[in-house]
């Protein structure tokens, strides 16, 4: 049967364009013993793409040249000769970016697509709500009733860590690029107080107004000047957690670190990085927590959708230019 996908044909030089992709049909092999056929109706864009589309040294492979792109994805069953893959069944893999795929089980994982809403599974119920749990929980120690400060916190992480902290009684604070993004924050994320980027000259300063008692935990999404503000009002003992520096993604030659690290030292910061793929071991008690979470209406999300395979790409530099709010979906 064809198949419709998507590859990286030419790598990006600073921001991607629409030419850096393609859009091609494929021909799939029958579906052999033990095997099965999905059909995708969702995947995921994710900012970590970006460093996909470089050659070079990395916790993740680079994307290969005129190979069909991966990513996070959900999808049914079409046909199948594996009897732990029913027809119709709903599944989790990591073959995104074209219409249908052919597995042996591998890496694929079924859900219940009666509990949520099908596409949940690639936002607050999958990866992106890990990652937000993970990183206040386990790297970042979150205690009760803390002072949190994130960046990008209208973003598919940003905007469950703020929630998550909410949840435990944290004073959050966060920053956004856009008026609608700051609204959202406040209205239906339930952050104490946020501010846009865009609007200011000096986000130290900035952080210092929202919370003068300081920060004790910054979750970065960012890099940059977040970081550089962070660090000026981070309290004595405080965390960071570095999730993802969005601000350098497309820079080919990026602009020097802050020039105020020296303050880790004397603050005694404690500033850790972390994938989530190391720590699958805690998914079931996230699982648990979210679901807790959602039913007692503790955690929302939202999503950007793009209709069709085709518009992937724009959907993906929509991404990077900030042209979205929470989780980025392509609806195959």
């Amino acid at each position: 049967m064809k198949s419709r996908e998507v590859h990286l044909q030419s790598r990006p030089q600073g921001i991607p364009k629409e030419n850096n992709f393609v859009l091609t049909e494929a021909t799939l092999p029958n579906v052999g013993k033990g095997e099965f056929l999905v059909r995708n109706e969702w995947f995921s864009v994710d900012p970590y793409m970006r460093g996909r589309m470089r050659e070079g040294e990395s916790y993740v492979e680079p994307f290969e040249l005129n190979q069909p792109m991966e990513g996070g994805c959900l999808g049914k069953v079409e046909s199948s000769n594996n009897p732990d893959f029913q027809e119709g069944d709903y599944v989790l893999g990591n073959q995104g970016w074209r219409e249908c795929w052919i597995s042996d089980g591998e890496g694929v994982m079924k859900i219940d697509s009666s509990a949520a809403p099908p596409q949940a599974y690639l936002s607050v119920l999958g990866m992106t709500g890990m990652t937000a749990y993970v990183g206040l929980t386990q790297v970042g120690n979150l205690q009760d009733g803390e002072r949190v400060f994130v960046s990008a916190a209208s973003g598919a992480v940003g905007s469950i860590v703020c929630q998550i902290a909410k949840a435990k009684g944290c004073f959050v604070i966060g920053s956004a690029g856009s008026t609608g993004k700051i609204a959202w924050l406040k209205e239906n994320a339930g952050v104490d107080k946020a501010f846009n980027y865009h609007e200011t000259n000096n986000i130290s300063q900035e952080i210092a107004e929202l919370s003068p008692d300081g920060i004790d935990l910054y979750f970065d999404n960012v890099g940059g000047d977040h970081l550089q503000g962070a660090i000026d009002n981070m309290n004595d003992r405080g965390r960071i957690v570095c999730c993802g520096m969005i601000s350098t993604y497309n820079e080919q030659d990026p602009e020097p670190g802050p020039n105020n690290l020296f303050k880790i030292i004397g603050k005694r910061i404690r500033m850790e990085g972390f994938i989530v793929r190391d720590h699958m071991d805690l998914k079931d008690e996230f699982v648990k927590a979210m679901q807790s979470w959602i039913q007692s209406d503790q955690i929302v999300w939202k999503e950007t959708i793009t209709e069709g395979l085709e518009n992937a790409p724009q959907a993906f530099i929509n991404l990077l230019s900030g042209e979205k709010l929470g989780k980025a979906l392509v609806k195959v």
